[in-house]
């Protein structure tokens, strides 16, 4: 049975109320607004029927009116059926003004009142169906500024609407590039805390003795050269979101001050003495094995179950299918417009080129290469020249047994053999200089630096 809340201070009205629905419906009862808002946060019915004419409280403010309000804050979907006295329709009309469904005058007949709802139960099942429909077309175009149609990306768009209206600690995990800032930008932008700053910061970019003074801010005084009193990221986030990425790269020390925030709520600025209590929601990512950093002493174990209530691990832009051919076009569109172009495509060789590569640079690559090529394209089809792919198809062809190095293996192992040729390759050539192969790649120095580390890859510079 469909669960109704039934406001109503009159006790016997209400037990003649009850009888007449309880066939239908689970009747949910409350003789005051403190009671009728309990009972609504806990079952969240779909339709209410609320009582205009509640007591006053002791400020005078009409209960009813109050009650009406408090619900369609939390729940606006929620239809709302205000009962009323023959001497009172103007209060009803200002209800439904203010958001109620319907009004009806007392007293009630049963069978007139069991039509209205009803139809307040079926405008409410329809609305819930249109928002998920809507939800389904949004996540096939996009979520939140984020594009992916395989079953990896759906259940991590799927993560973000659940975890995004608490403030549960999330830990983001996936290779540069994949979009983690994304992912931590949607989840603030569907909390509650979305009219509140959103302030990320690199842990990895910022050398440990100034990473301090960047999170927590310093007084006057606090040491040579603080000349005036600075706000820290951490003040600057108060009542938004703190997101602090590549957590693992963190000095030990601050990993305390951190630990420290998640359990009090308070921060001390450098060279201060004052506790400053903050809100805000901390989310974290990360591109390491923390779990091999904990092994080794380099990130705190109690800082970790603390950061990663919820994990979302990020998969490579490899292993997301045909996304890879998706963003593609959505690159290839948004660079047209950008630059005036009127490029049609790819060739067949091109978007074979872009299947086969392993992208070790994942999303970030792929658009730098996109960019790249509608900006150099002297044609209106794109090439695999102009992705800077050519080579590596050549390098493909040349070899004498494609696949000899990779017989008898998984497909992720082969993957990953085929990427630490590429990188060696590319090294190779450029006789070990990082910057240079790094640009063939098409991928940043520190995400090389990261794969280098990663495959144990020796750089023997000429």
């Amino acid at each position: 049975m469909k669960d109704i809340l039934l406001v109503e201070d009159d006790p016997d009205i209400q037990t003649q109320m009850k009888w007449g629905l309880s066939k239908e419906f689970n009747v949910l009862q409350a003789l005051n607004r403190p009671d009728a808002m309990q009972l609504f946060m806990k079952n969240q019915p779909p339709v209410v029927i609320l009582d205009l004419g509640l007591p006053p409280d002791e400020n005078g403010t009409g209960e009813g009116f109050s009650c009406l309000n408090e619900m369609l804050k939390k729940a606006p979907a929620t239809k709302v059926i205000v009962l009323t006295g023959n001497q009172e329709r103007e209060n009803a009309l200002r209800a439904v003004q203010l958001g109620a469904y319907d009004y009806y005058l007392k007293p009630a007949d049963m069978t007139e009142l069991r039509v209205i709802i009803k139809r307040a139960f079926h405008f409410s099942e329809i609305e819930a169906e249109n928002r998920r429909l809507r939800m389904m077309l949004d996540r096939k175009a996009g979520f939140a500024g984020m594009i992916g149609q395989c079953p990896a990306m759906q259940k991590i768009f799927e993560t973000i609407e659940k975890v995004a209206s608490t403030d549960v600690a999330v830990l983001i995990r996936g290779e540069s590039g994949t979009g983690k800032e994304l992912v931590a930008r949607a989840i603030h932008e569907k909390s509650l805390r979305n009219r509140g700053p959103f302030i990320p910061i690199n842990c990895g970019a910022i050398p440990g003795n100034l990473l301090e003074s960047e999170l927590f801010g310093y007084e006057k005084g606090a040491f040579t050269g603080a000349y005036a009193r600075q706000t820290g990221k951490f003040e600057y986030a108060d009542k938004g979101t703190l997101f602090l990425d590549e957590i693992g790269e963190m000095p030990a020390a601050l990993q305390v001050k951190i630990l420290r925030f998640l359990q009090e709520k308070k921060i001390q600025r450098v060279g201060g003495a004052k506790d400053i209590e903050i809100d805000t929601r901390i989310i974290t990512a990360t591109n390491a094995d923390l779990e091999h950093a904990m092994k080794s002493d380099r990130f705190r174990e109690d800082l970790f179950f603390r950061i990663s209530v919820i994990s979302i691990d990020i998969p490579p832009l490899r292993e997301r299918g045909n996304d890879i051919v998706l963003l593609t076009n959505i690159f290839l569109e948004r660079y047209n417009e950008m630059f005036r172009k009127r490029i049609r495509g790819l060739s067949r060789s091109a978007l074979n080129a872009i299947k086969r590569h392993s992208w070790p640079g994942n999303v970030r690559e792929l658009e730098n290469k996109l960019q790249k090529a509608v900006i150099t394209a002297d044609a209106d089809i794109i090439e695999p020249c102009h992705l800077g792919l050519a080579e590596q198809q050549e390098m493909d062809m040349s070899r004498e047994r494609p696949g000899k190095r990779y017989e008898g293996v998984m497909l992720r192992e082969a993957r990953k053999r085929f990427e630490m040729d590429i990188i060696e390759s590319a090294l190779e050539r450029h006789s070990g200089n990082v910057k240079r192969a790094s640009e063939e790649l098409g991928i940043s120095r520190p995400t090389l630096y990261d794969l280098i580390e990663k495959y144990r890859i020796s750089v023997k510079k000429n």
